[in-house]
């Protein structure tokens, strides 16, 4: 993580109200580097710079992170989180070997559908593609 990067997560997680630690700079740190980590890439890829570090403590903070809208949680098995929150994009996801891939939105901002009549007022549009993957598809299917 870059100073101007730590910087700024320092920033924000003070302006979301939560306590700047190493700890949490550390996981943000991995979020950043992995996009699209699960609890356990989370912590595998943090456990060595802090080495008390224990699972249940990266579930408490992904939740915290997410509750402030630091982060954002892609449901599934296992969940995955990402710190891109500031735009509207779309994944694509290979069902052989689970990639997920960040897709812009051709249309822009979020979310992609007006308001309806009935005043439900759309805050977050998330929209999936699922597929295969070049990698996998380039895989010889064995007979």
């Amino acid at each position: 993580m870059t100073d101007r990067e730590q910087h700024s997560w320092t920033d924000r997680l003070r302006a979301a109200g939560l306590r700047v630690t190493s700890r949490r700079l550390a996981l943000l740190e991995a979020l950043e580097a992995h996009p699209h980590a699960s609890v356990d890439e989370v912590f595998h890829h943090t456990a060595a710079r802090v080495p008390s570090l224990t699972k249940q403590a990266v579930y408490v903070s992904l939740d915290d992170f997410v509750a402030s809208g630091l982060i954002r949680r892609l449901d599934g098995s296992p969940a995955r989180y990402e710190t891109r929150t500031d735009d509207n994009h779309h994944h694509l996801i290979c069902d052989d070997c689970g990639k997920i891939i960040d897709v812009d939105c051709a249309i822009g901002e979020a979310p992609c559908m007006f308001p309806h009549a009935d005043g439900f007022n759309v805050r977050v549009a998330e929209v999936t593609y699922r597929g295969q993957c070049p990698e996998c598809a380039a895989v010889p299917i064995a007979s």
